[in-house]
C-alpha cells in the first residue's frame, strides 16, 4: 500500500452513486410494497451495502483499513430506476471515495439479487463517485502566485563545515514543490546577532517566508527563538502546536522542540528543528495549507 504515514488527517467525505433499472413498473410496484419474495429490498440492500462500505480494504488490497464513522443510504425512484447514493465519512488520512463507490455497488448487486426472481431484466448502470471533500486537494491556496522564501540554517558545526545540512535542504525541497521561490539558502552560526541580521535583511529584501532550521532544542548554544521571538510582531501558536502535535505522533521526542511561529509585518517567520526528520515533518505538518496565511494577512481571506 502507499505509504500515508506523512498525511494528516482531515475529515473526508464521498457521495457515490448507481444506478438499478428494472424492467417493468410491477417491479417498482413490489418493492414499493415490500411484497418481493426475498423480503424488504432497500433494508436488505442497506444493511450489505454498510457492510461493503467496511469491508472495502478486505476486498481491494491498495487500500488503507479507513475508520468509517458515518455512512448512509438513500434511494429515490424515477420510472424504472432506482437510483442509489452512498455518502461515507471520516477523519483520517485518506479519502472515502472508493469507499462509498464499493457500498453503492453492494447495494445495486444487492437488489439485483433480491429482484431477478420477479425481474429477468434487471440492470445496473452508472456507478461513479458525485463528489469528494478533504485532503490536500481541498486546502490548495489561492495565493501562492510569487511567494519568495529565505532558508536559514542555525548550527556551528555546519557553519564551521564540520557537518553537511540536509535539514535546510529538506525544508527548500518542500517549498520548491509548493510552487515558493527560494530567495536564498544562508548557514549562520548559533549567534543571536548573526541570526536577527540575517532575518531583517530577508525581511528588508521582500521575503514572503523566511524559515530558520536548527537551534530550536534546550543546549546552550540553542538560542534561536530567543533570537527570533522579540522581532515578532504577533505570534501564532497554532503552527507551532501543529508540528509538536504532528511530530509527537512520530517520536516522543517533538515535546522538546521550541518551535517558534509568527509574523513581522506580512512576513512569515518559522523556526522549525534542525534534525532531518524534524525538519520534514514539520513542514509536512505545515505545508501547503498553511501558505492560506498569505490570504488572511492581505485582508482577503477565501475560505
Amino acid at each position: 500500500m502507499i505509504d500515508i504515514t506523512h498525511k494528516s488527517n482531515t475529515l473526508r467525505v464521498a457521495t457515490a452513486q448507481a444506478i438499478v433499472k428494472v424492467s417493468r413498473q410491477e417491479t417498482i410496484d413490489a418493492i414499493s410494497n415490500r411484497t418481493v419474495p426475498k423480503g424488504d429490498v432497500f433494508e436488505m440492500a442497506k444493511a450489505a451495502g454498510l457492510l461493503g462500505v467496511k469491508k472495502t480494504p478486505d476486498l481491494l488490497p491498495d487500500c488503507h483499513p479507513i475508520p468509517i464513522e458515518q455512512a448512509s443510504i438513500e434511494y429515490s425512484i424515477d420510472g424504472l430506476e432506482i437510483t442509489i447514493l452512498m455518502h461515507v465519512k471520516t477523519i483520517y488520512k485518506t479519502g472515502v471515495e472508493v469507499e462509498a463507490m464499493h457500498g453503492a455497488s453492494v447495494v445495486a448487486l444487492t437488489l439485483y439479487d433480491m429482484l431477478k426472481p420477479i425481474d429477468k431484466g434487471v440492470e445496473i448502470h452508472r456507478i461513479k463517485l458525485l463528489e469528494k471533500k478533504g485532503g490536500k486537494s481541498d486546502f490548495r491556496n489561492r495565493y501562492r502566485d510569487n511567494l519568495k522564501a529565505v532558508v536559514v540554517v542555525c548550527s556551528d558545526t555546519v557553519s564551521r563545515g564540520e557537518k553537511e545540512d540536509r535539514a535546510g535542504k529538506a525544508i527548500v525541497e518542500k517549498l520548491k514543490n509548493c510552487a515558493v521561490e527560494i530567495m536564498d539558502y544562508l548557514v549562520v552560526a548559533d549567534e543571536k546577532d548573526g541570526i536577527q541580521a540575517i532575518l531583517k535583511t530577508s525581511i528588508n529584501q521582500g521575503a514572503d517566508i523566511v524559515i530558520f532550521t536548527g537551534g530550536t532544542g534546550l543546549s546552550k548554544r540553542d538560542v534561536t527563538p530567543e533570537a527570533i521571538v522579540p522581532m515578532l510582531e504577533r505570534d501564532i501558536p497554532g503552527i507551532a502546536e501543529a508540528v509538536r502535535k504532528y511530530g509527537q505522533e512520530r517520536t516522543p521526542y517533538s515535546m522538546l522542540s521550541r518551535t517558534v511561529s509568527g509574523v513581522i509585518g506580512e512576513t512569515l517567520v518559522l523556526a522549525l528543528p534542525g534534525s532531518t526528520n524534524g525538519a520534514k515533518e514539520s513542514m509536512d505538518a505545515l505545508f501547503p495549507p498553511l501558505l492560506h496565511i498569505f490570504g488572511v494577512l492581505k485582508g482577503s481571506r477565501h475560505d
